[in-house]
C-alpha cells in the first residue's frame, strides 16, 4: 500500500509497505476523511519525539472498516467510523487507574504517527476496536466529524484540566483549532468573561462565534498586562494554554487568580524546561495548580462529543478553511499546517 511518512527528522515523502495485519481484537481501516496537524510538523521538522524512519504520518481519520479480527463484537465490514487519535490499550492497569492514555507507559496511548505508522495511508491498523472505534452516525459529515480525532477532545480537555466552573472567567491562550475547540468548550461549560489570545483576523472571527466575549492580541501588548487591565488587577479563574511556547506558562501564572488552574494543551516540541515565576506563584505557595494532559481517546469519547455535532451544540465545520480532495492530497495538507498561510485555521483532505 502507499502511505505519506516521515522518512526522518525534516524529511517526508510517499512510501511503500506492506498493508498492516489484523489481530484478533482489531480493525483495518480505510480513510475517507484525513487532516494534519500541527503535531505532525512539530515530530517531523523539530524531532519531537526522536527519530522515526519510514513511519506514515497522521492521526486524525474517520474511516470505513475493511477487515475486524475474529473476537471484534460491535464493528463490521463497511461501517464507516470514527477514529480517535488516542487508542488505548483497555486492559493495562494505567487504564484501570484512570489515566488510559498512558497505557503501557507515558503518552502510549497515542499510537499513531508515533509508535505504528499513521492514518495517511490507504490502509492502518486500529488496535482494540471494540474500544477505540466509534460508528460515524448517518447525516454527519466526514470532513466534520474527522475534528472529533483530536481537535475537539484536545481542546476540550484543556477546559477539563483548568476546571472550569459556571461564572468563571477564562482565559484561552492560542486560538488555534485546538483554542478555538476551549473556547467552545469554556463557553459550554459556563464561563462567563471569556478572554481568547491572538491576533489572525479568521480566528478572531470564529473565537467570537464560539462565544469568547474579548479578545487579547498580543500584537498590541503584553497579554498579562492586558488581562490585568481588563480584570482591575484581580486576574482570572482559570487559563487554558492551547498555544504558545515553554515560557508561555510564565504569562498565564501571572494572569492566575490565588486558587486558580492552569490546563496545558500545548504540545511543547522543544526546549528542556518550562519556567513558573516564582513571585507569582506566591514562592510555591499561591495554590495555582498547574495541569498538563494528553487528551483521553477512546469509543466512549468519541460517541459522546459526535452528539454535539448532532444536537447543533457544537460546529466543527467552522475550523474547515481548506478542503482538498484525493489522496494525493495528504502531503500538500501536511505543507499548509507546516507553513501557516494567514487564512489557514485547519485542512482536510476528503477521499
Amino acid at each position: 500500500m502507499k502511505g505519506y511518512a516521515m522518512l526522518g527528522i525534516g524529511k517526508t515523502g510517499w512510501i511503500e509497505k506492506e498493508r498492516p495485519a489484523c489481530g484478533p481484537l482489531d480493525a483495518i481501516v480505510r480513510p475517507i476523511a484525513i487532516s494534519p496537524c500541527t503535531s505532525d510538523v512539530h515530530t517531523v521538522w523539530e524531532g519531537a519525539i526522536g527519530e522515526r524512519t519510514d513511519m506514515i504520518l497522521g492521526h486524525e481519520a474517520v474511516g470505513e472498516v475493511v477487515e475486524v479480527g475474529a473476537l471484534v463484537n460491535d464493528f463490521k465490514v463497511g461501517d464507516r467510523v470514527i477514529v480517535p487519535a488516542i487508542t488505548p490499550d483497555w486492559s493495562k492497569v494505567e487504564s484501570q487507574a484512570g489515566y488510559s492514555m498512558h497505557s503501557g507507559g507515558m503518552l502510549a496511548g497515542w499510537k499513531f504517527s508515533n509508535f505504528k505508522d499513521g492514518v495517511f495511508g490507504e490502509y492502518f491498523h486500529v488496535n482494540e476496536a471494540d474500544g477505540n472505534l466509534a460508528l460515524l452516525p448517518d447525516g454527519i459529515d466526514p470532513a466534520d466529524a474527522v475534528m472529533l480525532s483530536d481537535m475537539v477532545p484536545t481542546g476540550f480537555h484543556g477546559v477539563e484540566l483548568a476546571d472550569v466552573q459556571f461564572g468563571d472567567s477564562v482565559v484561552v491562550i492560542g486560538i488555534g483549532p485546538v483554542g478555538l475547540m476551549s473556547v467552545a468548550a469554556a463557553a459550554l461549560r459556563g464561563a462567563s468573561n471569556l478572554y481568547a489570545v491572538g491576533s489572525r483576523p479568521n480566528c478572531i472571527q470564529i473565537a467570537k462565534e464560539y462565544g469568547a466575549t474579548d479578545i487579547i492580541n498580543y500584537r498590541e501588548g503584553d497579554i498579562v498586562e492586558q488581562i490585568m487591565e481588563k480584570t482591575h488587577g484581580k486576574g482570572v479563574d482559570r487559563v487554558v494554554i492551547a498555544g504558545g511556547d515553554n515560557d508561555t506558562f510564565i504569562q498565564a501564572v501571572q494572569m492566575l487568580k490565588p486558587g486558580g488552574r492552569i490546563g496545558n494543551v500545548n504540545y511543547l516540541g522543544g526546549g528542556d524546561y518550562v519556567r513558573i515565576p516564582r513571585v507569582e506563584w506566591g514562592c510555591g505557595m499561591g495554590h495555582k495548580t498547574v495541569a498538563g494532559g494528553l487528551m483521553p481517546g477512546g469509543r466512549l469519547r468519541m460517541e459522546k462529543l459526535v452528539t454535539l455535532l448532532q444536537t447543533g451544540r457544537l460546529d466543527t465545520g467552522k475550523l474547515l478553511t481548506h478542503k482538498l480532495y484525493g489522496f494525493d492530497k495528504a502531503e500538500e495538507a501536511l505543507m499548509l499546517m507546516k507553513d501557516k498561510p494567514k487564512d489557514l485555521i485547519k485542512p482536510v483532505v476528503i477521499l
